[in-house]
């Protein structure tokens, strides 16, 4: 993958998890399902913030993953890619006209 690629691709990762709903959808896991709304709603909050991007968690600098602490526990959100009808993965991540994101929140247990 090209270095424009990859950059155009964290844009996009970027994008979507500080908020751009048009560019895919947020899901979680059990364990962030059974938090109550308020808790649901300060690790998303989180995941939104984060920006500790470094060569050792997003080698392929496309900042699709990360972890953040909550309440004491370790979390992890992990960015795919799929087309348009969130059947197949995407063939272009870097083209946001057939790629949709997927945000998906989970405990580090469950990874």
């Amino acid at each position: 993958m090209t270095t424009a690629t990859a950059t155009q691709i964290a844009e996009l990762n970027d994008r979507f998890r500080k908020g751009d709903r048009a560019l895919g959808k947020t899901v979680g896991s059990s364990i962030f399902s059974n938090l109550t709304f308020d808790q649901q709603l300060a690790l998303s909050r989180l995941v939104r913030a984060f920006d500790d991007f470094t060569p050792e968690n997003d080698p392929y600098r496309e900042h699709d993953f990360g972890s953040v602490e909550f309440e004491g526990d370790k979390w992890f959100w992990k960015i795919d890619y799929f087309d348009q009808n969130f059947e197949y993965g995407s063939e272009n991540p870097s083209d946001p006209t057939v790629t949709q994101r997927v945000l998906t929140i989970m405990h580090s247990s469950e990874y």
